[in-house]
Order: structure tokens, then C-alpha cells, then sequence
């Protein structure tokens, strides 16, 4: 599965597309699925998404939805997300339940990833106290001002590039109940202009104590990533760690090996990396004897035989 596929689940539910005219087949219950509501430009072009959104709150029970998911809603490179995203807290008197939302589940196909027009999605953290989770694609005009929220659970920001700005904002918030953060930090190229510095107060631990699981991915600084992850005070307490889809060679996985130990962790995902064979065993035999599950697959070879110059991240463009 490509890492910018659509949604198969959310909050556990699994993903279904609404259609408003459902075909044969019954609906879900409205709690039962995370609810998919886009339009496509070219087979919807007499349908807007706004729409489309209003023939589900008519067709399913929106007090017992619980997770939505926003996929494409037009032309996405010339209307920015806060047009879905002002449809859905205007509705929140009636999405009474909404525990989960996504913004942005298109794929390549429908528009590159770098297309995605963003906003500001902690529109949805102020309009909705019950959010457990929050996942977002595209990091084009994103922004995420610090915001406080009791009950997030779980951020995703998904990009090939994120801007330094975003990175700042997230870092500044009060999230007390943050246990998952995954952060695909991209590309300079795209915007992704945060250095490993402005990573300090996550790494520090002083944020977000609840937070388990880390990813900080799709990095063209993976190995210096990994260097500051290698005596980062968070690290003691994650049970999983995810550094996959970057630049990570040999370079960076030495600094983990050699940095404090990781072998209290569930999971160390590195795949999409630029490993050589003998490195790759190293971190097999360190880790996985303690119980670690390593993901080590998808070993990529540079581009144009240009060793470190050649890496290249799995998501860009």
C-alpha cells in the first residue's frame, strides 16, 4: 500500500465512501464507518461537495456519526480546505458525536500531494471538544496556530514539505492527552523549511506527556534526525518510533545504534531507506532479540549513483 493511499479506517472504523444515491445496497449505521464525502471535478462537475455533505446529514443520522473523513472537494489546487472545513463547524449543533476527522484523503491520482490547498485545521480542535483525532494531507497554506485541546489523542500531518510555521504551532500547543504525533516533514523544495532545532521542545519530553508514539518522516534530514533522536530525553518513554519514508543511510543509523538504547521500543519503522546490507543487519541483531519489530523494508538506491546526493524522500511533489 502506497503511503498516500486513500483512508482504510479511521478511529478503527472503516472507511465508506457516501454516495447520495446509495445504489442497492443498505448504509452503514451512522456510527458504524468513517464516513468519506468527496466530489470528483470531472464525474461530479454538476455536484459541489457542499452538496454532497448536505445530502448526508439528510441521508445519515449526524448525531451518531463519529469519524469523517474529507476527501476531494473539487478542484483542491483552487479551493483551499477551509471551504469543506467551514460546512463541517458550521454542522457540529448536529455532528454531536464526531470523535474523528481527516482532511485532504486524496491520493496521487486526484491531486499531488504538494496541490492539497490547506487552512487552518485547528478550526476543527476549537469546534469540536470531544476530537480524539485529527489527521490532515497536503501542507500547502496549512496552518496550525498553538491551540489547547483536552482530548486530542492523535495528530497526523502528512506533506511533502512542512512549513517551519506549522511545525512551531503544533510544538506551542497544550495537547495533555497527545499519545500519536506523526509529522511528514518533506522537502525544502516543498516548503518543508523546519531544521532539527526546531524539533528541540518535542525531543526534549517537556511536551505532550502522554505521547507514546513518534514519527518524524519523509524527511530529507533523516540522519540528522536520527543524530538528535539518539540522546532525545522523549525517547525513554515511546514504545514506538518511526523514522521511515526519508533520506536515513548508514550515517544516520550508526548515530541510533550507538545513542541510548532503544530496546525497550515495540516498533522501529525505517522503511524506505538507503541502508546498506551490513547496516541493516546491525540493527536487526541489536533490537529485534529484545522483541523490537524493525521494519527495514524498501531499501532504495540513490538516484543517478550520487550516493547521499542521489537520496530522496518516499512523498515530495
Amino acid at each position: 500500500m502506497s503511503d498516500v493511499d486513500h483512508l482504510h479506517e479511521l478511529l478503527g472504523l472503516p472507511a465508506v465512501d457516501f454516495r447520495h444515491d446509495p445504489g442497492d445496497g443498505p448504509r452503514p449505521a451512522a456510527g458504524a464507518a468513517a464516513w468519506r464525502i468527496s466530489v470528483d471535478p470531472y464525474e461530479d462537475e454538476d455536484r459541489t461537495w457542499e452538496q454532497e455533505f448536505a445530502s448526508f446529514l439528510e441521508a445519515v443520522d449526524p448525531a451518531g456519526v463519529r469519524a469523517l473523513i474529507i476527501g476531494q472537494w473539487g478542484e483542491s489546487y483552487e479551493e483551499k480546505s477551509s471551504y469543506p472545513i467551514g460546512l463541517v463547524t458550521a454542522a457540529a449543533d448536529r455532528l454531536t458525536s464526531l470523535e474523528a476527522v481527516f482532511v485532504g484523503d486524496l491520493t496521487m491520482e486526484e491531486a499531488e500531494i504538494s496541490w492539497i490547498e490547506q487552512s487552518d485545521v485547528t478550526a476543527l480542535l476549537t469546534t469540536f471538544p470531544a476530537l480524539v483525532e485529527l489527521g490532515v494531507r497536503g501542507g500547502s497554506h496549512l496552518a496550525f496556530p498553538p491551540t489547547r485541546h483536552e482530548r486530542l489523542r492523535s495528530l497526523t500531518i502528512q506533506t511533502g514539505g512542512l512549513p517551519v510555521a506549522v511545525v512551531r504551532g503544533v510544538l506551542d500547543s497544550e495537547l495533555p492527552a497527545l499519545e500519536r504525533l506523526d509529522l511528514w516533514l518533506g522537502v525544502s523544495a516543498y516548503e518543508g523549511d523546519a531544521d532539527v532545532a526546531d524539533l528541540a521542545p518535542l525531543l526534549s519530553g517537556t511536551r505532550f506527556p502522554a505521547l507514546h508514539h513518534l514519527g518524524l518522516r519523509n524527511s530529507e534530514l533523516q540522519n540528522e534526525i536520527a543524530a538528535a533522536i539518539a540522546s532525545a530525553p522523549l525517547v525513554a518513554r515511546l514504545r514506538t518510533l518511526d523514522l521511515s519514508c526519508g533520506t536515513l543511510g548508514d550515517e544516520g543509523a550508526a548515530a541510533l545504534l550507538e545513542g541510548q538504547p532503544l530496546t525497550h521500543l515495540e516498533v522501529l519503522d525505517l522503511h524506505h531507506h538507503f541502508l546498506t546490507e551490513p547496516v541493516e543487519r546491525r540493527i536487526a541483531e541489536s533490537l529485534e532479540p529484545h522483541g523490537v519489530r524493525v521494519d527495514l523494508s524498501d531499501r532504495c538506491e540513490p538516484w543517478g549513483g550520487r550516493g547521499a546526493e542521489g537520496r530522496y524522500t518516499s512523498v515530495s511533489e
